[in-house]
C-alpha cells in the first residue's frame, strides 16, 4: 500500500485536496470515485514531493547567460487560424461533460474542469467562451450557438431540448453515441473508396514513368535497330502515348485542373449540387453504400432529435439541413411539408423513391404505434449493419478487379515493347 495525494471535487463542485492509500493509482482514483469525489490529479505521495522539490530548485538555479533575452514570438494570423476540431475531439468533450454532469457537477463547474485539461487549443478558447457565457446568465444552449463551425444546429438544438426537459446529461450522452455512431459509418464508407483510389494513383504513377522513362529508350533501340522498318499498331500507340505524355504534359495538367474547377463551380450552385448528388446516388458500385449510409444518417439523426425532446418538424429542419446529399435533403423537406399539413410521413417517403419499401414500412409501424423514435433507431442500426456488409462485399469485389486493371495497363506497355525485339532477335537469327 502507498500514499497518493489527490485533488478532487466534491458533489458540490468544490475542491478538496488530501492523502489516501491504495495499492495503485487506479484503486486510488476508484475509491474516490466511490465515495462520491470526481478527481482530477492522483499522484503517488513520494513522487509529488520529489516534483516539488525539483520545481523549487530549478526555481533558485541561475540563469544563463542571455536566457532571460529569449522570448517566445507568436504571430495570430486570422484568416489561417483553425476554426474547427475534429469529430472525436468534440466526442470527447460531450462525452466528458456528460459524466461530471450527471455527477452531480454544476454546468460552469465541468465546463472550467473540462477547459483546463483540453489538449485542442480551438476547443479550449471555445470552453472558455462558454464558461463566460454561461456565468454571464445565458443558456448553455445560447452559449453553443454562438460557435457554429464546432457546434451545428443538431447540437444545439438538443442541448436545448435538455435544458427545457431537465435531462441535459441523458441528451449529452445520446449526442455523444450519436457522434460515435455517425463517425464509425463515415470511416466505413470512406474505408471502401481508399482502396481502389490508392490502386489507381499507383497505376497512373507506373504507367506514367513507363511512358516518360523507358518507352523513349525503347524507341531510340528499334530507331538503332529496325532501320525505319514498320513497327506493330500497339507499339506505334504506345509510343505516341509516351511523346503526348513528354510534350503536351500541360494539356493533361490543365484538363486536370478544368475538371476540378467545373466540379467545384457546380457544387456551389443549387442545381450543379443536385446533378452530382443524383450521379452520386447512381453511381456503380459505390452508389448503393452512399444511399445506404445516407438513409442510415437520416434515420439516426431523426430518431436522436425526436428522442431527446426536438419537435417532429423542428426536428425535420435540422435532419434536412445536416443530410449531406440534396437528393436526400428534398425528399425531407417534401416530409415536413407533409407533417405541416397534418398528414403522415409515410406517404412522401414512399413517393421519393429514395427510400426501400422495408424502411417506409418500419416508419409506418412506429408513426402507427406511436413509437417512431425507437424504430428510426432500429432503421439505423440495420442500415449500419448493411453498410457494414456492402463494404465487406465491395472489399472483395474490388480488389481482384484493380489487380486485372493494373496489369492489364501495365502488361499492355510490356507487350508493345517486346513486340518488336522479336522482330530484332528474329533478324539477329537470321543473320
Amino acid at each position: 500500500m502507498a500514499n497518493y495525494a489527490y485533488t478532487a471535487l466534491d458533489a458540490r463542485g468544490q475542491e478538496v485536496s488530501d492523502t489516501l492509500e491504495a495499492g495503485s493509482e487506479q484503486e486510488a482514483i476508484a475509491a474516490l470515485r466511490q465515495a462520491g469525489y470526481y478527481p482530477t490529479s492522483v499522484v503517488e505521495a513520494g513522487k509529488a514531493a520529489k516534483a516539488a522539490a525539483r520545481g523549487k530548485s530549478a526555481a533558485k538555479a541561475p540563469k544563463a547567460k542571455g536566457a532571460g533575452l529569449k522570448k517566445e514570438i507568436k504571430i495570430d494570423i486570422p484568416f489561417l487560424e483553425r476554426k474547427t476540431i475534429k469529430p472525436k475531439t468534440l466526442m470527447i468533450f460531450t462525452r466528458q461533460l456528460a459524466t461530471l454532469i450527471d455527477s452531480g457537477l454544476p454546468l460552469l463547474r465541468g465546463l472550467t474542469v473540462l477547459g483546463k485539461q483540453e489538449p485542442d487549443p480551438v476547443l479550449r478558447k471555445t470552453i472558455g467562451k462558454l464558461a463566460d457565457s454561461v456565468q454571464g446568465g445565458s443558456t448553455f444552449s445560447d452559449g453553443l450557438s454562438q460557435h457554429p463551425k464546432i457546434f451545428n444546429k443538431l447540437y444545439v438544438n438538443m442541448v436545448k431540448a435538455g435544458e427545457l426537459g431537465g435531462v441535459m446529461e441523458l441528451v449529452l450522452v445520446r449526442l455523444a453515441d450519436f457522434q460515435e455512431k455517425a463517425q464509425k459509418l463515415k470511416n466505413k464508407v470512406v474505408s471502401a473508396m481508399f482502396y481502389p483510389i490508392i490502386v489507381l494513383v499507383i497505376a497512373v504513377a507506373i504507367m506514367a514513368f513507363l511512358l516518360v522513362y523507358i518507352v523513349p529508350k525503347f524507341e531510340q533501340i528499334f530507331a538503332d535497330m529496325l532501320g525505319g522498318k514498320p513497327l506493330p499498331a500497339l507499339t506505334e500507340f504506345v509510343i505516341g502515348a509516351s511523346r503526348f505524355f513528354q510534350n503536351q504534359w500541360y494539356y493533361i495538367i490543365g484538363g486536370g485542373v478544368v475538371i476540378v474547377v467545373l466540379y467545384t463551380f457546380a457544387g456551389r450552385t443549387a442545381k450543379g449540387r443536385t446533378i452530382i448528388d443524383a450521379l452520386t446516388l447512381r453511381a456503380p458500385l459505390f452508389g448503393s453504400l452512399i444511399k445506404k449510409g445516407s438513409i442510415s444518417r437520416f434515420s439516426r439523426t431523426l430518431g436522436t432529435l425526436v428522442t431527446s425532446g426536438v419537435p417532429i418538424l423542428q426536428a425535420l429542419n435540422i435532419t434536412r439541413d445536416t443530410a449531406g446529399n440534396t437528393i436526400i435533403a428534398d425528399a425531407i423537406q417534401h416530409v415536413h411539408d407533409s407533417v405541416k399539413e397534418g398528414e403522415s410521413i409515410v406517404s412522401p417517403l414512399e413517393k421519393s423513391g429514395i427510400f426501400p419499401p422495408m424502411v417506409v414500412s418500419m416508419i409506418d409501424v412506429g408513426e402507427e404505434t406511436g413509437q417512431l423514435p425507437e424504430m428510426l433507431l432500429k432503421v439505423a442500426d440495420v442500415y449500419d449493419d448493411e453498410v457494414d456488409n456492402t463494404v465487406a462485399g465491395l472489399t472483395s469485389l474490388l480488389e481482384p478487379i484493380m489487380i486485372v486493371f493494373l496489369a492489364v495497363v501495365v502488361g499492355t506497355i510490356v507487350i508493345a515493347l517486346f513486340l518488336p525485339l522479336i522482330s530484332i532477335i528474329s533478324g539477329l537469327q537470321g543473320g
